[in-house]
């Protein structure tokens, strides 16, 4: 029996982190960006340091336990290695990143500024990650989990917190009844449940269609390996839901969707077009829920979504 994280550990997270991180902005907009005509409120943790919500969970779990001497170690498709890296380094200790070898280059290069160790390994996370558990066994390094771990997820769930908390504060909101999240390994979203669940807010988990980790999870009953591909696999590419997130998941989410490449462009193109906002395709995945019409709200359901990463090359995004 796993033990999961609920509201008492994310809230005891942020008490860890909130010198070290960012309380991020939350914007409202209307329907040129969402697609939609109810309120829409985003929470800008693209804005969040080393550029995605991950900064959070890695505060949380090295600010959580004593870390050896030989440093850290991690797994990661980019986001994660560097939200490690980058807390690794403020907190002093000695970093080795493993990614995939098809990273993308402003992520790995956001690992170097960061003075990390990085190795680029196979075609896919669970490559990466098989590399990072060997040089955990031999050099006694503490191993972060991407999101399948409980202090990560409860330091990913402080967005949500810090979300619903100034909600509240925005003129024609007052609070949140839907808050959409991207989903990849699922710590984003067991935090987003842990934070939220049992305060009347329906939670929707958002995929990429390449990488369907929760919805393949949901219709069998249990984790299982997919193969990942597409826009978003670099920040969404796990191969498995994690079981924290899952069990988080089957207890209280709402409803679980999926989003094809070009709906995921689409929401990028509205952020960069609109508001100048740049969001990698994990990050716009939420919104692409509503600009697609995937998800349809109600007239007056008060929605919020999480844009959760901003590590991209803007010369993609559409002028």
């Amino acid at each position: 029996m796993i033990l999961l994280p609920d509201r008492a550990d994310v809230d005891a997270a942020h008490a860890r982190i909130r010198p070290w991180i960012r309380r991020t902005p939350v914007i409202a907009v209307g329907e040129e960006v969402s697609g939609v005509a109810a309120p829409v409120l985003l929470k800008l943790d693209l804005m969040q340091r080393t550029g995605s919500f991950k900064a959070r969970g890695a505060f949380s779990a090295l600010l959580a336990a004593p870390v050896p001497d030989a440093g850290v170690v991690a797994a990661s498709g980019g986001n994660h290695g560097a939200a490690v890296a980058y807390a690794a380094m403020r907190l002093g200790h000695p970093a080795a990143i493993f990614v995939p070898e098809t990273a993308p280059q402003v992520k790995v290069d956001r690992l170097t500024r960061c003075n990390a160790a990085v190795h680029r390994v196979g075609r896919v996370y669970a490559d990466a990650f098989a590399a990072a558990l060997e040089h955990q066994a031999q050099t006694g390094a503490r191993l972060l989990h991407a999101y399948d771990d409980p202090q990560i997820i409860a330091g990913q769930g402080t967005a949500a917190a810090e979300f619903a908390d100034q909600a509240v504060n925005v003129e024609g909101f007052g609070g949140l009844d839907t808050v959409l999240v991207a989903v990849g390994g699922g710590g984003l979203l067991g935090g987003v449940i842990a934070a939220l669940a049992g305060q009347g807010v329906r939670i929707v988990a958002v995929e990429s269609v390449g990488a369907p980790t929760l919805a393949r999870a949901l219709a069998a009953g249990h984790p299982v390996e997919v193969d990942v591909h597409g826009l978003a696999a670099d920040s969404l590419g796990a191969r498995r839901i994690g079981d924290h997130g899952f069990a988080l998941a089957q207890a209280h989410l709402h409803a679980s969707l999926l989003v094809e490449d070009d709906e995921i462009r689409e929401a990028q193109r509205r952020l960069w077009q609109e508001l100048r906002l740049v969001a990698e395709p994990g990050g716009a995945v939420a919104l692409a829920a509503l600009t697609s019409g995937r998800y349809q709200t109600g007239a007056t359901e008060r929605v919020g979504v999480i844009l959760c990463g901003g590590n991209t090359d803007p010369a993609t995004l559409s002028s």
